[in-house]
């Protein structure tokens, strides 16, 4: 019943439209296409394929599935296999690249890829988390869970990528640690996750080697972890 109704509510407002002038008719097939439908039964998923056609409209014929999501809170317009769903991400450095800027290597390299890079001001960087990070059998057994610490070391060096350049601090140069202010950590990162780092800095003292910057970290575009790194470059010595 339910199935039936979604499709003749979309039927019933295509034909609203399509009698309306030309420009107006590609304005509102438009404006229909990401429209959101509330279910009221939450505790299933109704599926139903429509085929859309307005003779009007620049596109002659379209096929849409439309599915809920399994709460039953939101209806997603798809027509593309959720395989092709998500192109990967960039890459403006490799790992090859990384390792030439970053003086880590395992089990503390946390940096996979630089995915954005703006000289001397920031980097967008990527860690895979996976079930054979060799943290996870400790913490914890029962519940596999990336370490906040961790976290924040992951980010720590995506600003290393930042200020190891010659825009910044110089590629032959160290970075340390030189304080940490407001970190709160949102949601657990798990296996399976892409941790998704954002470093940027927000004030440079070269004199005396001392960065400012501030980080955020997401997973599915939800801040998981963020805070303000005091950073300092210098010889190792």
């Amino acid at each position: 019943m339910e199935a039936t109704a979604l499709t003749n509510h979309i039927f019933s407002t295509f034909s609203s439209h399509s009698s309306s002038s030309q420009a107006s008719s590609t304005h509102h097939y438009h404006s229909l296409l990401p429209t959101t439908i509330s279910l009221k039964n939450h505790k299933r998923i109704l599926s139903s394929k429509v085929s859309v056609s307005s003779p009007r409209s620049h596109f002659n014929r379209r096929n849409f599935i439309i599915c809920s999501s399994v709460n039953g809170i939101e209806e997603t317009v798809k027509d593309v296999p959720i395989e092709k769903q998500f192109p990967a991400y960039p890459t403006v450095m490799d790992i090859n690249k990384i390792r030439e800027i970053l003086p880590h290597r395992f089990p503390f390299l946390l940096v996979d890829r630089v995915i954005e890079y703006n000289a001397g001001v920031s980097a967008v960087a990527i860690k895979n988390v996976t079930i054979n990070d060799n943290f996870f059998p400790g913490h914890f057994p029962e519940r596999p869970i990336m370490p906040g610490v961790l976290m924040i070391e992951a980010m720590a060096q995506v600003g290393g990528v930042v200020m190891l350049q010659p825009e910044v601090g110089g590629s032959q140069q160290n970075f340390f640690f030189a304080g940490i202010d407001k970190v709160r950590f949102r949601k657990p990162v798990i296996a399976g996750d892409t941790l998704v780092m954002r470093m940027t800095l927000i004030k440079l003292q070269k004199r005396f080697g001392i960065a400012k910057m501030e980080g955020k970290a997401y997973v599915g575009g939800e801040v998981v972890c963020e805070g303000e790194f005091l950073m300092a470059t210098g010889s190792s010595e």
